[in-house]
């Protein structure tokens, strides 16, 4: 399966990505964009712009490609659109030229799994980060994600609770003869 775990920053995305991977061998994991292009030594500034946020979609769609018949994304288009639908300067994004190319890329995968931010935070934000732009990013990707609003076609599966539980389900859903749940 190609599975993609999305959610707005500091929400344990990553973490459940590198739970699932320790949890099921069988399956590559491709990192987000922007840890990509960090690894690359590209420079973002503090806030992304536009630019930065439309390299990493280009960097997404084109990590749809990839031809791992199992593998785990941090990340897909549909979370960099939810960023760039989610900026300040948004007039610059131009989304009719991209959204034929996010729809090809999403339908490139078997699942997307959707960790939305809760009450309490699974992780704790960190006073140098902007909680407002955070909470409009997770509303920006439950209306991407969860009302499909661009009429992507996706199977959505939304998960809430503890990265423990969290792990244990979605090892179960892909791999049921072991379940884990965490208890």
């Amino acid at each position: 399966m190609r599975i993609a775990i999305s959610s707005t920053h500091f929400s344990g995305k990553s973490t459940l990505v590198e739970a699932l991977s320790e949890a099921l061998p069988q399956y590559t994991t491709m990192d987000e964009p922007y840890h990509l292009f960090q690894e690359e030594e590209y420079e973002f500034a503090e806030m992304p712009s536009i630019e930065d946020f439309e390299l990493q979609l280009e960097r997404s769609i084109e990590s749809m490609d990839e031809i791992a018949p199992n593998i785990l994304f941090d990340r897909c288009p549909a979370d960099i659109m939810g960023y760039l639908l989610s900026h300040t300067d948004v007039e610059a994004f131009n989304l009719a030229e991209w959204l034929p190319r996010i729809q090809t890329a999403i339908r490139k995968l078997d699942l997307i799994v959707f960790l939305p931010i809760e009450e309490p935070d699974r992780i704790v934000l960190p006073s140098s980060q902007d909680a407002a732009y955070r909470q409009h990013v997770d509303e920006m990707l439950k209306e991407i994600i969860l009302e499909n609003s661009f009429d992507f076609d996706m199977d959505v599966l939304e998960v809430t609770g503890s990265l423990k539980t969290l792990s244990g389900w979605a090892s179960y859903l892909l791999n049921p003869l072991t379940p884990n749940f965490g208890y």
